[in-house]
């Protein structure tokens, strides 16, 4: 038997990558990679951004015959000077370098102010996965050409005087996608005709057109109407109500956001038919929604309760919710934020907080005023959400019906919900009775329970079944929950479940993290099929507050990073935002209870802005967890212990 050389692992062995090569290495890290639509949307994002900052009225898609995309524009087109610090043509820097781009510096009179370019990859990206791209720049009496093959120069910049055929001013980029970095080397028409008639709609006056040279086709969008047109043209069903229009930006002086900020909307309440649901911020389709349409929910929800508890129209015994208020709500929402926080580079889903709040606080009064002014359009709307409460509610009570006569008495310690729908319900096994104070004061009633858990949870993996209700915090976890423990082979009664979400709420420490692993391991010995059926959550509170000092046109704000690395980043982002060294102050959370209700409520509660994560298996099967489980909470593995530490410990930072 040969035996093979271990491996040399040495400081040579450590490779860095340089420019566009972790592009190529993970393309999908950085975009869509099913079809090259996304690194065209980059292209054309780009030429909306003109438009939106007001410096172009034509955007033009052509599909050429040999397989590549044209998108040209009329806007101010890329500089093509050398930069001042890198000593490179700008143009150049724009199409090879991650992270460069002129969207960094908003709210502090940069080139744009509203853009759905962040991150300063964009086009770098669309350059990096393409056989072959041309770009051409147009201003200031010149022409500026370039060409790229896999990211690098093939012809250098090169410079001309403007002809008397020439445009202005504008940029033109030709793109030839390399297939082997996609799924399928086509783009997907229908969804590039849905984005480009998208930009028109949002745009009103700006002309978007497409060219197809194969059928020599050519469609052209240019709304006037806007959202309320382009919402009843894709609707399909006549509303109950007619179509609700309106829109609200801050001003100078407003106290929390920068002028410009908030959202313009068409909404439309329909009895039957599919549901439209659009919602885009600064341009960019948001197609896996975000805060802002959390922040329409809340403010359409808000506004029809205030009408309807006005005018006592809600029947006796009628909880309404806000999913019974949207529930056959159609709509195309475009929101303007100044630094929007997008979940990953492909941006299809806002994470900023704020947003939330921007939206709710120009939707709510303006549907207020709107329905005091049409008050038979209100009762309309109104009994249509009412309709949805009731039958939400006997739903619920079909489920409530078959659990028997024998239910277990709830623990005292228990502070439930008052809905008794299970899709909405959640219960939070809160680490100590101070965090249970706070989060009882901040959660949300309607759907949210809460059980404190008094000190550490029994360590149950060698627990007999029959034994595990002599310990009063488990007892009370299972009657609470409304299952009994069961095996992973049994099949246990869930119709008594009481909860959606059983969320695991304890400390961002260890002491915290202990008991965490002490509930997923009595779920998963006791309670497999909750986790099986994805009913166990952990919740994730953060470590460290950030108080900012006002910047720009940004007001002081609170900022909450998850660990250290979600800190650094913060602070980097102040320091690029201007604010001055140590300007800031920041507060660590040694436990949930140092939290107050408010501030529990914004980071770890709130379904818009919380951090929920669902727990499953992953990649071991049951088998292989079990195994696991048992080297860690075993009374009898110290041996298996010590052997993983010494394998993994170096793998984990402890925060003491």
């Amino acid at each position: 038997m040969t035996v093979k050389p271990p491996t040399d692992y040495s400081e040579s062995s450590i490779r860095v990558l340089k420019g566009l090569e972790p592009v190529k290495q993970r393309p999908g890290m950085y975009t869509r990679t099913d079809n090259p639509l996304h690194i065209v949307q980059e292209v054309i994002d780009n030429a909306a951004d003109e438009a939106l900052a007001g410096h172009g009225k034509k955007i033009r898609v052509t599909l050429h015959t040999d397989g590549s995309v044209s998108v040209e524009d009329d806007g101010r087109g890329i500089p093509f000077g050398l930069h001042p610090q890198e000593k490179a043509p700008v143009i150049e820097l724009v199409f090879t370098r991650l992270h460069a781009g002129g969207k960094f510096d908003k709210g502090q009179g940069g080139a744009y102010s509203f853009s759905g370019g962040l991150h300063g990859v964009g086009v770098s990206v669309t350059n990096a996965l393409a056989k072959r791209l041309e770009v051409s720049s147009h201003r200031d009496g010149q022409v500026a050409r370039l060409v790229f093959s896999g990211g690098d120069v093939v012809e250098k910049l090169h410079l001309r005087k403007a002809l008397e055929g020439d445009r202005k001013q504008g940029t033109s980029v030709r793109v030839w996608p390399e297939a082997r970095y996609f799924d399928a080397a086509a783009l997907p028409l229908p969804e590039l005709v849905h984005l480009l008639r998208s930009k028109a709609v949002l745009m009103p006056g700006v002309s978007v057109s497409l060219l197809q040279e194969k059928t020599r086709e050519t469609q052209t969008w240019l709304y006037k109407g806007g959202l309320r047109d382009y919402l009843m043209q894709t609707l399909g069903a006549d509303p109950v109500i007619p179509l609700f229009e309106a829109q609200g930006y801050a001003d100078a002086g407003h106290e929390s956001f920068a002028e410009g900020e908030g959202a313009q909307w068409a909404v439309a309440f329909t009895e039957d038919g599919h549901s439209v649901r659009e919602s885009y911020v600064n341009l960019i389709p948001t197609t896996a929604g975000g805060t802002h349409e959390s922040g329409l929910r809340d403010g359409l929800f808000q506004a029809v309760k205030g009408f309807i508890d006005l005018h006592a129209l809600l029947p006796k015994g009628v909880k309404l919710m806000p999913e019974d208020v949207f529930a056959r709500a159609s709509y195309v929402l475009s929101a303007k934020v100044l630094d929007p926080q997008f979940q990953g580079q492909v941006k299809e889903r806002l994470n900023s907080r704020d947003a939330v709040r921007l939206v709710s606080g120009y939707v709510r009064p303006a549907l207020e005023l709107w329905l005091n002014q049409h008050v038979d359009y209100g009762r309309k709307l109104a009994e249509l959400a009412i309709k949805a409460a009731q039958t939400r509610q006997r739903a619920g009570q079909k489920v409530e019906k078959r659990k028997g006569s024998g239910v277990a008495v709830l623990p005292g310690k228990l502070t439930d919900c008052e809905s008794r729908d299970l899709a909405l319900n959640e219960v939070f096994l809160v680490e100590g009775d101070s965090a249970g104070g706070s989060a009882k004061m901040g959660r949300n009633k309607e759907t949210q329970a809460i059980l404190p858990l008094r000190g550490k949870v029994l360590n149950t993996w060698e627990v007999e079944r029959d034994r595990l209700f002599a310990n009063t915090e488990i007892h009370d976890i299972s009657v609470a929950i409304g299952v009994d423990p069961h095996g992973p082979g049994d099949e246990p009664d869930l119709g008594g479940l009481r909860y959606g979400k059983v969320c695991i709420l304890s400390d961002a420490d260890v002491d915290g993290s202990h008991i965490q692993v002490l509930l997923l391991t009595l779920f998963f010995r006791h309670f497999p099929k909750l986790i099986e059926r994805g009913h166990v959550f952990v919740a994730r509170p953060p470590l460290f507050r950030v108080d900012a000092p006002a910047r720009g046109k940004k007001p002081a704000a609170k900022m909450y990073a998850l660990d250290e690395g979600e800190l650094t980043a913060i602070l980097d982002k102040l320091r690029k935002d201007g604010v001055r060294e140590g300007a800031w102050s920041i507060s660590r959370f040694k436990g949930l209870g140092e939290m107050n209700a408010e501030q529990l409520w914004e980071t770890t509660l709130n379904p818009d802005t919380r951090r929920l994560m669902p727990v499953a298996l992953g990649a071991l099967d049951f088998l292989q967890t079990e195994q696991l489980i048992a080297k860690l909470m075993g009374k009898g593995e110290a041996a298996a212990r010590r052997e993983l530490m010494e394998l993994h410990g170096d793998s984990v930072e402890v925060d003491i």
